[in-house]
Parts: structure tokens; C-alpha cells; sequence
């Protein structure tokens, strides 16, 4: 049997634009003689299309875009859409074949954590979906359907020879390791094969990388496409074919990348497609010299190419003379000539002076050091707004975590592209970066981090050490650990574990108004934590 699989990037709610492409794909597959068509979950709408699925006009519209695909012959199509029955909506895929729904099969398991909703909108599903092609049986499960025993339990009874799962399944650390386990448990519990077909591209705080794979009857992997790329592959599928040496493959493997590979990439393609699909026509971010700006200077370039980014130095009278350097360094090793050097000084001093008279017999405190932050923040977005350009901020996980940076300031801007980001995975991107090609400056990744709004500071002035931190901010963050479970731990002073969960609790206000950005770890600062700001509970 001959499949043709669709990693497929649609847009969320472009329902145009993925139909054409769908309907392209299914062409190219008819031609090269297909039994089989199969795409990620939902890709006719994207995933997730949240509050648009209870909008009648988008339901709608859905079915007059699926007229065409009706009218293709001798090929079956699965195809993943939101399906409307009696007031309810169900996360669907129907089977088409020569313009006969020959089954529809209905997600099971709805997922309801993290940044998934699945249950405020759809009705879960309770019949196995099993249809016949090229003299194969074959069953379908939805994505999170493949984490639980019962759906694929259900199909088995049925005879399957092939499990096909479609997913929209995003992009964390380590999680296609995890996605490869649970569908070896599915084959080693059914004795059928199975063909996960993912997405693919960047939505908002999601990251999708495709990944899509096929494992034969005793777990080997036959097919594996490219990840973080969209692609239409053709492979083959013949029962029982156990060989290691090659199983059921007509294309070759890919390797999945690695730990810091895969999170590079991630953050590449979530600014790709989030400045491009928003209509950017570039991206502005605020150099600093330090090692944060520098990434994301680095991943701006690689998503955009140089041309597409503005940078801009804005030193005070704080500001060391070798971060102007290595600003104009960096900017250098990347090719970014649209680099500018704007002295916030004569501002800060005219709002000092304006300030004058209210702050009259005040010390100076973190108001002046957050006023030059502001500053900046104002002049990138001025900039942003005359050139049709999208500010990226540069703040990290730890500083999100801890507030460790200013409203309206540093935070000021449309995608923070690390913000999931913890600072010692900061350092070790940058470094795997340089392994490629040293265009960050050595210099910038071996100082010691500052903000540069005061005299000689640094951020271990405020802050405990980055490994120690980030430890902490895993424990009580990632982890759901409470203060008196990691003290008791031995890991961590108490006066150290205290602060950052301290510090964490108060500066939930900053994280609510922080700019989106990519998901990257198990828990991200966006839909996977919904505290409270006004909360009386230590964490």
C-alpha cells in the first residue's frame, strides 16, 4: 500500500489558504498513484482553533471547502476536521473515498490541561474508526488518543493491520521520545504497525515539528520524516515486515535532532511564522551587549535573514564601553546593517528633570533604573510602529520568573521569543550556535550578566547564581514542588528557596502582560500556569 503523508504548516482559521493546500497535496498524491492520504489533526482549520469553532459562519464555511475534495477519485483521504452533528462538535476525521464517507471516526480521549481546551468544545467520540484499503485494515486514532489503552484496545478487535494516528501534537523538550514510547506500547498491545503523522509550524506560543513516523509490527522505526518542515512524503506499508534493516520504507530516515538542535530550531521557526503570518514586514530588537539579545539577534536572523532585522543600541551613562562593542560586533558577524546607536541620556535627563519636583527629597531607587528601561522600550516600539516591524523582547524564563525586568520597558514588545527560555539554556544555545559558526561574540557569553542600570551592577546583586536559580525556579514551577519539599531537599539554602518562591509569587501581575512567546519546557509561563495575581497562598 502506498500512503502519502502530509506534514502539513496551516494557519489557524485560514481556512482558504489550507484547503487550497490540502486539496494540492491530495492532487499530487492522486498522481503519483496513492492508496492512501493522510494530514495532521484539525489541519483543515489549525489547531487549536479555539472560540472560532462556535462561530456559525466558520462552520459553514467549512463545508462549502471541502466540496472539491469530494470530487477526487481513486484515492482514499483521510481527512481531520471539526465535525458538526445535533448542536455538537466533535475533534473528527472522515474517510472519503470516491466522494463516500465510508467512516468517521471521533476523538476519544480530550485533552483538558495544559494548553489544551479540547473539552470546551468538543464531544468525545466512542466508536472505533475502521475502514478498508488496498486490502489493509486500518484503524484511526486522534493524538492524545494514542497516550490511553481504550481507543487503539478498540480498533484491535477489529483486525487492523495499520494504526494511523493524526496529530497536532506541539513541540516540548524530550517529548518525541516520549511520543515514539507510547506508540511502541500501542504496537506491542495491538500487533498492528503505526503511522504518526504530526504538523508542523509556529501558532502563536505553540510550536509544532512535524516529526511524523512510522513504526512497523515489532516497534522499528521504517519512516522518518524531517522535522521542524513541512513535506508531502510517499512511503509504503506491507504487513509484517519486521526487518530492521529497512522495514516498510521507500524514502530515507531523518535523524530527529537533538536537545539543543531541536529547541534552536523550535525558536527559529516559532519567529518565522509568527512575524510572517501576522504580516511583519521586519523585526526590531534592543542590543544590550549581553548574551540574551544576542540570541535572539541570532535566531531573528536565521528565522528572517539579515535584512529583516533592525537593531538597535541605546547605551546610558551605565552602560560599559564593550557592550557598545560587542553590539557592533555581533551586528557585524550576522550582517545586520541596519544598526543604530540612540543615546537615551538626553530623555532620561529631561524626564529627571521633569520628575524633580514629586521626587523631591527621594533617594534614587529602581524608579530611575526602570525610567531608562522604559526609555528604550518607547524608542523600539517608535521604531516598530514607523517601519511596519515587530519588537522582539529578549527577556528570559528566569527574569519572567522572578520579575526580573520592567514593565512597559524591556518587556515592551510583540514576541518574546525566550521566554521559555531558563538563562542557562540561554547560554548553552548560544554556545551550540557558535559550534556552527562563532558569530556571537566570546566575550558577551563569558561576562557576568547586568542590566547595566546602575553602576556597576550585575544580576548576582539580585539574584542567586543562574544554575542555582533555575534549579529552583524547575522545582517550584515545572515540578508544582512546594518551598518546604525542596528546603527539605538539601539541594538549596532555605533563604535561597524562599526568595525565588517569593519572588515568583509576586510578580505574576508582569507575567500576565508579558508579550506571547514560543513553548519550549513542560510548563511555560502562558496556558500551562494559571495562578492568580491576587493570591494569599506561599508557594
Amino acid at each position: 500500500m502506498k500512503i502519502a503523508v502530509f506534514q502539513f504548516s496551516p494557519i489557524v482559521g485560514a481556512l482558504t489558504y489550507n484547503s487550497d493546500r490540502l486539496l494540492s497535496a491530495i492532487k499530487e498524491a492522486q498522481a503519483n498513484h496513492c492508496d492512501l492520504f493522510v494530514c495532521p489533526e484539525l489541519c483543515l482549520t489549525g489547531y487549536p482553533p479555539e472560540d472560532l469553532l462556535l462561530r456559525a459562519d466558520f462552520a459553514s464555511r467549512i463545508q462549502d471547502l471541502i466540496k472539491p475534495i469530494f470530487k477526487i477519485s481513486n484515492l482514499t483521504i483521510m481527512l481531520p476536521l471539526p465535525y458538526y452533528e445535533a448542536g455538537k462538535i466533535y475533534n473528527s476525521v472522515l474517510v472519503i473515498r470516491d466522494g463516500i464517507v465510508i467512516t468517521r471516526y471521533d476523538k476519544m480521549v480530550l485533552p483538558n490541561y495544559g494548553v489544551f481546551d479540547d473539552k470546551r468544545y468538543f464531544e468525545a467520540g466512542s466508536k472505533a474508526g475502521v475502514f478498508e484499503c488496498a486490502n489493509y485494515k486500518i484503524g484511526i486514532i486522534i493524538c492524545e488518543d494514542m497516550w490511553l489503552t481504550a481507543p487503539a484496545m478498540l480498533a484491535k478487535e477489529h483486525g487492523v493491520d495499520l494504526l494511523c494516528v493524526v496529530n497536532a501534537s506541539p513541540y516540548e523538550e524530550g517529548k518525541y521520545h516520549q511520543r515514539l514510547a507510547s506508540a511502541r506500547q500501542r504496537v506491542a498491545q495491538t500487533d498492528a504497525a503505526l503511522l504518526y503523522v504530526n504538523c508542523v509550524g509556529g501558532q502563536d506560543e505553540l510550536v509544532y515539528d512535524g516529526g511524523s513516523f512510522l513504526l512497523n509490527e515489532v516497534g522499528e522505526v521504517c519512516y522518518q520524516a524531517t522535522a521542524f518542515e513541512a513535506a508531502l512524503d510517499y512511503i509504503s506499508y506491507t504487513k509484517k515486515c519486521n526487518s530492521s534493516k529497512g522495514g516498510n520504507l521507500v524514502n530515507l530516515v531523518a535523524d530527529y535532532p537533538s536537545y539543543l538542535e531541536a529547541n534552536y530550531a523550535a525558536l527559529v521557526l516559532a519567529v518565522r511564522d509568527y512575524v510572517t503570518r501576522n504580516k511583519f514586514t521586519q523585526v526590531v530588537i534592543g542590543l544590550s551587549g549581553g548574551v540574551d539579545s544576542a540570541l535572539v539577534l541570532a535566531i531573528a536572523v536565521d528565522a528572517l535573514g539579515a535584512d529583516k532585522v533592525i537593531a538597535v543600541m541605546m547605551p546610558s551613562v551605565y552602560t560599559n564601553k564593550i557592550s557598545i562593542e560587542d553590539a557592533r560586533e555581533i551586528t557585524k558577524r550576522f550582517g545586520v546593517t541596519c544598526y543604530h546607536e540612540l543615546d537615551i541620556m538626553p530623555a532620561f535627563n529631561q524626564f529627571n528633570t521633569s520628575l524633580s519636583d514629586i521626587f523631591s527629597g527621594r533617594a534614587i531607587d529602581t524608579t530611575e533604573e526602570n525610567l531608562q528601561a522604559r526609555i528604550r522600550g518607547t524608542l523600539l516600539m517608535a521604531i516598530a510602529n514607523k517601519f511596519n516591524a515587530l519588537v522582539l523582547t529578549t527577556g528570559n524564563k528566569s527574569e519572567m520568573a522572578t520579575g526580573y525586568a520592567t514593565l512597559y520597558g524591556d518587556m515592551a514588545g510583540g514576541f518574546a521569543v525566550l521566554k521559555d527560555l531558563l538563562k542557562t539554556m540561554v547560554y548553552a544555545l548560544c554556545n551550540w550556535r557558535n559550534r556552527l559558526c562563532e558569530v556571537i561574540p566570546n566575550r558577551i557569553i563569558t561576562r557576568a550578566p547586568s542590566a547595566e542600570l546602575r553602576a556597576n551592577q550585575i544580576d548576582q546583586d539580585s539574584l542567586p547564581d543562574y544554575e542555582t536559580l533555575d534549579q529552583i525556579i524547575i522545582e517550584l514551577v515545572d515540578n508544582n514542588q512546594s518551598s518546604s519539599a525542596i528546603i527539605a531537599s538539601g539541594r538549596f539554602t532555605k533563604e535561597q528557596v524562599l526568595k525565588v518562591a517569593h519572588l515568583i509569587k509576586i510578580n505574576e501581575h508582569k507575567r500576565q502582560q508579558a508579550a506571547v512567546g514560543p513553548k519550549i519546557t513542560p510548563r511555560s509561563f502562558a496556558k500551562d500556569w494559571r495562578y492568580p495575581i491576587t493570591s494569599g497562598y506561599e508557594l
